[in-house]
């Protein structure tokens, strides 16, 4: 008996789970008998092969597998498919050019699973770490139209598209976290190292009960950092973080609020939404033009993101369409969908051209994308180059100004 995993609609309500039977046509009829309308049906694996795929994956161990070694080959395999070269030749070309040993490795298994005749996008999906499941619904849909070329240049695409976003969203959080960690680490630098040696030569002038406020701030804050108390708030510091991820990773409620928030930080909160909704449009459009239906479209778009405030909507609209409602209105109850998405869908609705229009929303949040970047960019320089400024020469002026009225206060 083989196991099934099935999703579906039940009394109006979407239900999943599994089913034994000896093949998919028993599944489907014994679901049928249960008044299940099947959405998808895939055969589930054993607990024997789950072990078995275990240790395989464990056997590519010579390290994970690179973004760009992963775009690289896509993009290889599809030039090469482009020049009619056969997928068997194609792949042993490619296990032969490539440095990376674990990306060689799990192109050789692909190559002796597809001699030992299995379908190239089964061959794909039992490396789901290295493929996720968009490339897979890419290579199936290439497979049925025999528009490999085609569906492999999307590939690549889409690869790209998610690894300019990545890009771009480290670069927007690297310049001001490093100007952050200079500016932090010269102020502790100059309260541990710079501070006490003002502290002495006013004490040795006796100037101790006579220095001005700023300068008595100063000095003690230097006396905190360089003694426990320093040390405690260290450690205070890192112990908070660790905690902090644990319990995001152990509560459901706080790690939805704190999705939530990361939408309404100021400066980056925008920056994140957009390059999440930038994401999940690209999935759609891509999905939507390879023929895969919507729901499962919908499900699979839910996996470019962690963020469960959005996978909770995809979840919501996936509901809201087996319920009869139209993708628009579906989006429209969603707030954390922007009027602007479900305008733009209802509009390859009415025309028939949901892939079309799914491609140009992308767009437009790509686009929307790159402009926060680019007005972060613009604006956090001065911030950042204001606040090293403020810090560091307020810390220099308080302990120096002293000096300027050295006669007064001795007097």
């Amino acid at each position: 008996m083989l196991n099934f995993h099935y999703k579906g609609i039940a009394m109006g309500k979407y239900v999943e789970g599994d089913i034994e039977a000896l093949n998919s046509t028993e599944a489907s009829h014994k679901l049928k008998e249960q008044k299940v309308i099947i959405t998808k049906l895939i055969q589930a694996k054993k607990k024997e092969d789950k072990k078995k795929d275990t240790k395989t994956s464990f056997s590519f161990g010579g390290g994970s597998v690179k973004a760009v070694d992963i775009l690289i080959f896509c993009k290889q395999f599809a030039t090469m498919q482009k020049a009619g070269l056969p997928i068997l030749e194609t792949l042993k070309l490619l296990e032969a050019q490539t440095t990376s040993k674990p990306m060689q490795k799990i192109i050789n298994a692909i190559r002796t699973d597809l001699e030992s005749g299995n379908a190239l996008s089964k061959c794909f999906d039992k490396h789901p770490k290295t493929f996720d499941t968009v490339v897979v619904n890419l290579i199936k849909a290439g497979e049925a139209s025999g528009k490999l070329d085609t569906f492999m240049m999307k590939i690549v695409e889409n690869l790209e598209k998610k690894e300019k976003i990545k890009s771009k969203i480290k670069s927007a959080f690297f310049y001001p976290g490093v100007l952050l960690t200079v500016a932090l680490g010269v102020t502790v630098f100059m309260l541990i190292n710079v501070v006490p040696t003002f502290v002495q030569m006013y004490e040795n002038m006796g100037m101790g009960d006579k220095l001005p406020a700023p300068t008595k701030i100063v000095m003690t804050l230097s006396d905190f950092v360089s003694g426990f108390g320093g040390l405690f708030t260290f450690f205070f510091i890192v112990l908070s973080l660790v905690g902090f991820g644990f319990a995001l990773k152990k509560s459901y409620p706080l790690k939805k609020a704190w999705h939530k928030a990361q939408f309404k930080l100021p400066i980056f909160g925008n920056l994140i939404k957009k390059s999440i909704l930038a994401k999940v449009s690209i999935v759609l459009g891509n999905l939507a033009q390879a023929g895969v239906e919507l729901i499962e479209s919908i499900d699979i778009a839910k996996q470019v993101t962690t963020n469960v405030v959005v996978i909770e909507a995809l979840e919501n609209i996936k509901k809201s369409v087996f319920s009869g409602e139209t993708l628009t209105e579906a989006f429209k109850k969603q707030t954390v969908f922007p009027p602007t998405f479900s305008q733009l869908i209802s509009v390859g609705e009415q025309t028939g051209s949901l892939d079309e229009m799914f491609g140009s929303v992308a767009n437009y949040y790509e686009e929307e994308f790159d402009t926060a970047v680019a007005d972060l960019s613009t604006l956090i320089e001065p911030i950042m180059i204001v606040f090293m400024g403020v810090t560091i020469g307020g810390l220099m002026l308080a302990m120096y100004s002293p000096l300027f009225s050295v006669g007064e206060l001795i007097g």
